[in-house]
């Protein structure tokens, strides 16, 4: 499937105090018959409130390792707070933490970490690896439980919800199950049900289960399934004041003759708290310029201008740079990002991977030189996406993600904006998985959740079927490609609700050769549109197709042999509402020219976060 922006060109706070490196070896557990392992633990920074452990298994064998599980225990009052490369969970003081899907094979002599960040002065003790030595010798041939199946929630009421799913396998036999509620364990039980209770009425929760074998070993966990129980009056507003942004691409001065000024014409710039500019390259591991001339070349006249007066031969700054710069002096409050990479330019995010440090300095230059300082809060990060696959596939390894973006946040400092723009794969094995997504949201202010173009006519005979659902539904083609589901695995893997935003696309996406008005029918290939075909802004929709029903919270419209889904002001509302439910931190919406010259779909989602 693919996620993409639009327009050939696509879309994302603690700084940890760094302290000496200390090293503390320590046995942990291992996995596989016939083979031998050892772990040894070291903490990597201590900042007095806590401090950066760090595990590694290593293969001293000559049969390859499939997987792996270190348990230990940690004395009272010190635990871990977040982990990368590994699923860590813990029962009382007892941890235990599982390889990822792309981690878990070791060859002979081979050895792979994972590290977690903890908060206490203690030690780990007690450690098994697949329930054998730490420290050498032959490992137990008892390999870790499959994943559960995805649950099924059913009898949800304001308070309580039944959860089922289908076993997991254990070549020695499954013990138990541990039931997570938003990545953090609420029950353990040996059926494969359970049902949740003392939930708060008209509430969004994530849940996913995770089993153990007869070694107490555990395997992977399961999908996620998002429930919202019944009742509970007007949704709570989100924490804090809601981000509402939206992204202005350089290249839409051109064709599309929407310029800076069509953000006060419109009525959207009083709307809005933030705007992304996009795109910036990133080529040679630099941020660099993307399109010179319409970012600071480009004489727009008085009737183009914010300001109302032309641009000169001589002034020192012209083109997109400086009427933001006006549009900066008529909303002080308004915060300007500069976002970088994209659908086009995310294959020189490799590069970046390989010196983060020497990339966020390159960043910063660009973003801080003297012509233009005034005009950026800050940069964003359109990464699509890390090691994982978009117009290229990226193979910088999970942590790749998390070292850029907190070069980023070194180099940028406390006061400026981090932001990224993030897949919406809430899939199994998705692209969600591949990256280290929760230990990057230490740095930055939040992410960008791309809850759109999940289905479209790049299948070109279908199944027709919403490019932006809120929700799964009877029939949708692919589990996991909803925005409730995105969130809920965000949640699930400890993202922070009030650094998501969800995402909303002006414009939508269809088909042509179709019969059927409902979801699901086939078609021909894409309907016609006006700059790419299977694609249409919402401005042109509105009267050209109008809706003809709704589904999964989203529009879609049946006209002739066409069919379109896109959001409306409607769904938009309903969207805003959910998001305030989720207490997420906001919205944001790809892009202002899609929208009716009197900015009715910004109305909308400003209205709905208020």
């Amino acid at each position: 499937m693919r996620f993409r922006h639009r327009a050939a060109a696509g879309f994302a706070t603690l700084l940890l105090p760094l302290a000496g490196l200390v090293g503390l070896a320590s046995p942990a557990p291992a996995a596989a018959d016939a083979a031998s392992a050892t772990a040894t633990y070291a903490k990597t920074q201590d900042w007095g409130t806590g401090f950066e452990g760090k595990w590694t298994v290593k293969n001293t064998g000559t049969s390859t390792i499939s997987a792996w599980t270190i348990e230990w225990d940690f004395p009272s009052g010190t635990s871990v707070t977040s982990a990368w490369d590994a699923d860590v969970t813990s029962s009382g003081t007892h941890w235990t933490a599982k390889n990822k899907s792309y981690n878990g094979t070791l060859a002979p002599g081979a050895s792979v970490s994972f590290g977690f960040n903890g908060a206490g002065p203690g030690a780990p003790a007690n450690c098994k690896l697949n329930g054998g030595s730490c420290d050498g010798g032959t490992l137990p041939g008892d390999n870790p439980p499959s994943a559960p199946g995805t649950p099924t929630a059913s009898g949800v009421t304001d308070t309580s919800v039944k959860l089922s799913w289908a076993a997991a396998t254990d070549d020695k036999g499954v013990k138990n199950y541990d039931v997570l509620r938003d990545g953090a364990k609420v029950a353990t039980v040996t059926t494969t049900s359970y049902t949740d209770t003392g939930l708060a009425a008209g509430t969004d929760y994530a849940y996913t289960v995770q089993a153990r074998d007869t070694a107490d070993q555990t395997g992977p966990v399961s999908g996620a399934v998002s429930v919202h129980t019944t009742g509970g009056g007007t949704n709570p507003p989100p924490t804090g004041s809601a981000v509402k942004l939206g992204y202005f691409t350089e290249w839409g001065i051109y064709g599309r003759n929407y310029n800076v000024k069509n953000l006060v014409t419109s009525g959207s710039a009083a709307k809005i708290t933030h705007i992304n500019y996009a795109f910036g390259n990133v080529t040679g591991g630099k941020c660099a310029i993307g399109d010179s001339y319409a970012d600071y070349d480009k004489a727009f006249t008085a009737d183009q201008s914010v300001s109302g007066a032309a641009d000169t031969w001589d002034q020192p700054l012209r083109g997109n740079f400086n009427q933001l710069r006006e549009l900066k002096a008529k909303y002080p409050n308004l915060k300007v990002l500069w976002s970088f990479g994209g659908w086009t330019w995310s294959g020189g995010f490799a590069d970046a991977a390989k010196d983060p440090a020497g990339f966020a300095q390159s960043c910063y230059d660009l973003v801080h030189d003297p012509r233009w300082a005034d005009v950026f809060d800050g940069i964003d990060i359109d990464w699509e996406y890390p090691n994982a696959c978009g117009l290229s596939c990226d193979t910088s390894g999970a942590a790749a993600f998390k070292n850029v973006m907190a070069a980023l946040r070194a180099k940028f400092g406390s006061s400026a904006l981090v932001t990224a723009a993030v897949t919406a794969d809430g899939s199994a094995g998705g692209k969600i998985e591949a990256a280290d997504y929760a230990g990057a949201s230490q740095y930055i202010n939040w992410y960008n959740v791309m809850t759109y173009d999940f289905f479209g006519a790049w299948d070109a005979q279908g199944p027709t079927a919403p490019h932006s659902p809120l929700t799964s539904y009877s029939g949708i083609p692919h589990a996991g490609f909803t925005t409730a589901d995105a969130i809920a695995k965000y949640k699930a893997a400890g993202v922070p609700a009030s650094k998501l935003l969800v995402g909303i696309g002006f414009y939508g996406r269809g088909w042509t050769g179709v019969t059927q008005d409902a979801p699901g029918g086939t078609a021909t290939g894409p309907a016609a549109g006006t700059y790419e075909q299977g694609i249409e802004d919402y401005k042109v929709l509105k009267t050209s197709c109008p809706a003809t029903g709704t589904v999964a919270g989203t529009a879609y419209a049946h006209c002739g042999s066409n069919w379109w889904s896109y959001d409306t002001p409607a769904t938009i509302g309903s969207k805003m509402a959910w998001a305030k439910s989720q207490g997420l931190g906001g919205a944001f919406f790809w892009e202002f020219s899609g929208d009716t010259s009197n900015g009715e779909l910004v109305s909308a989602l400003s209205n709905g976060l208020s």
